[in-house]
């Protein structure tokens, strides 16, 4: 049966239930700062995420797609958000997934589990070369091309801050138009339906850390790291320690 759908190439339409997903992009398009000495232009990317439920959104300006920006972007967006849904659905990106294979586990990075199992969400990329797995996000980064990219691409930015206002502004014109085909708005179906079924928020929010291995305890109870020294526990003296910064 497996082999005849892919075969036939057969979909089926998705029922999402409140609160279930929410599935994170980087826009392919990206906005533009301008230096104000060198008139250098530079690329801010945009960090995109969609709960499909309500098709409520979220979008974030950045100047790379890092892995501590990718975390911090999640971490943002769930604050936004004002909960956190069961499942996080990305796509395998090499700042958060290490291997995906057709069968058996995957694998994330130490840092996206550690966001994972802070905020008590399942991240689960998208199967390789399945965009359909995701399809509310990839929609909606096109939508957000039109409403938010090509209703600021004629205004100069200068700094971060400008161009962020200018975002949430039209982000939440975005979010509170009406849907053609659909009752309401997303902000509407958000806050009336979906907001509630978002599990609680963690004590503290995420923040992104290096781990450094078997950095060895001194004689004098510290160890260093970028030429500066920390103290230790004595206990720990000539012994091997993790780092995380």
């Amino acid at each position: 049966y497996s082999r005849f759908t892919e075969a036939q190439n057969l979909t089926n339409h998705l029922t999402h239930k409140p609160g279930g997903i929410v599935e994170v992009d980087w826009s392919g398009t990206a906005m533009r700062l301008t230096d104000r000495n060198t008139g250098e232009l530079i690329p801010v990317y945009l960090f995109v995420a969609t709960l499909p439920y309500s098709q409520y959104s979220y979008v974030e300006p950045c100047f790379n797609q890092k892995e501590a920006t990718w975390l911090n972007c999640h971490a943002h967006m769930y604050t936004f958000f004002g909960g956190v849904p069961v499942r996080t659905v990305c796509d395998n990106l090499k700042t958060g997934v290490i291997s995906h294979p057709r069968e058996g586990d995957i694998v994330l990075n130490e840092a996206y589990e550690a966001l994972g199992v802070c905020y008590s969400t399942a991240i689960m990329p998208a199967q390789v070369r399945k965009p359909k797995q995701k399809a509310s996000v990839e929609g909606t980064v096109g939508k957000i091309a039109t409403a938010v990219i090509a209703r600021l691409r004629n205004k100069p930015y200068y700094t971060m801050e400008e161009l962020k206002a200018d975002i949430s502004a039209a982000l939440k014109d975005f979010n509170e138009t009406p849907f053609q085909k659909r009752a309401g708005s997303r902000s509407l179906i958000f806050e009336n339906e979906e907001r509630t079924a978002l599990r609680p928020l963690p004590a503290l929010p995420y923040e992104a850390a290096e781990w450094i291995y078997g950095r060895k305890v001194g004689l004098d109870c510290h160890i260093v790291y970028e030429k500066n020294h920390y103290s230790c526990p004595y206990q720990y003296v000539g012994k091997a320690v993790d780092l995380k910064i």
